[in-house]
């Protein structure tokens, strides 16, 4: 029986999700592979875009990927925003807004859209100087994982995405990983 691996990675902003570049326009950008030597057939388990950072899995087991691809796992984003976001903008990311995916409108709503009061864990990024206004962090959780669905959902609701972390995917945190930080785990 084949032994598989299973990690936890911090994706940093402007990394790659991905471990090959077969690009030629984006020949110079940093991949997954570059940061770590992972096991011959390490996949990703998802995407999170170039600008985008967090939590990742990857895994060398093929069904353990298509498990948490599902949408029966949630994935909690913590979201800075431009604005000061008001509880009616919250509610109608709940109750649910229309976005465009691949070009045609899809609808979407957060199971969970709420203020993120402590930020103490997260690690400091300048995304813009405080002279462009006011920012709201907020946690937004949705069970689907659509290309840029929330940045396209804060967008919506006028107030445009700045920062996005992925902080749990179902039952795994983040936790005290760092950007770049690697932790192999065992899966429930």
């Amino acid at each position: 029986m084949k032994t598989h691996s299973y990690f936890k990675f911090y994706k940093p902003y402007g990394v790659l999700s991905q471990f090959i570049n077969n690009q030629t326009k984006r020949k110079n950008k940093t991949l997954i592979s570059d940061l770590h030597d992972f096991p011959k057939g390490t996949m990703a388990v998802g995407r999170l875009d170039e600008k985008s950072e967090g939590l990742l899995l990857l895994t060398t087991d093929g069904k353990f990927s298509n498990d948490i691809n599902s949408s029966k796992y949630e994935k909690e984003y913590y979201v800075l925003v431009d604005g000061m976001i008001t509880n009616e903008s919250l509610k109608q990311l709940e109750q649910g807004i229309h976005i465009t995916v691949n070009g045609k409108p899809y609808f979407t709503k957060a199971l969970k859209a709420s203020l993120l009061k402590d930020t103490s864990s997260i690690i400091p990024r300048v995304v813009r100087d405080k002279k462009h206004g006011p920012t709201s962090w907020i946690t937004i959780t949705i069970n689907e994982g659509k290309f840029r669905q929330v940045r396209k959902m804060t967008s919506k609701i006028g107030h445009p995405t700045l920062r996005l972390i992925r902080a749990r995917i179902g039952d795994y945190h983040i936790g005290d990983l760092r950007p770049g930080g690697l932790l192999l785990f065992n899966p429930k």
